[in-house]
């Protein structure tokens, strides 16, 4: 079965090992084949992009998904792991997901289950931030008082 992919214009894809680049049109593509990396430009992060431990985490994955030899990448991503559980032990669930993806080859939903890391990782970044303002006011309040 082929997937239907919408670009809009210049928007960019990777398919296989090659960077594909819409004109100035929206566009759709019929893409056929068997186990093809794909990923669509808002799914690609870069190293410069990547400047989260959950976002590095990402990265390996996309990595090992793009790559001919996903082995090649094994190492890395399991530090990157390692540092994120000891600082994170809340993100164990999303890390056995993306590693039981990347045992059974499904690199695809690896990816997604990355995601899911990410978003993990801005809500605790987001918690942290509301409750260090909270104390903030609080220890204002104390001040004025």
């Amino acid at each position: 079965m082929a997937l239907k992919v919408e670009l809009k214009p210049n928007e960019r894809i990777i398919i296989g090992a090659c960077v594909v680049t819409n004109t100035d049109q929206r566009a759709r593509l019929l893409i056929d084949g068997d186990r093809i990396p794909i990923l669509r430009e808002k799914d690609i992060l870069t190293p410069e992009t990547a400047d989260t431990p959950a976002k590095l985490i990402y990265l390996s994955v996309q990595l090992m998904y793009l790559s001919p030899d996903p082995m090649a990448h094994h190492p890395t991503y399991f530090n990157l792991v390692r540092g994120i559980l000891s600082t994170m032990p809340s993100a164990w669930p999303f890390i056995e997901a993306i590693n039981n993806n990347i045992l059974n080859g499904d690199l695809y939903h690896a990816l997604k289950e990355s995601k899911k890391l990410i978003g993990h990782e801005e809500e605790l970044i987001a918690d942290a931030k509301s409750l260090q303002a909270a104390n903030s006011g609080s220890k204002a309040d104390r001040k004025s008082a």
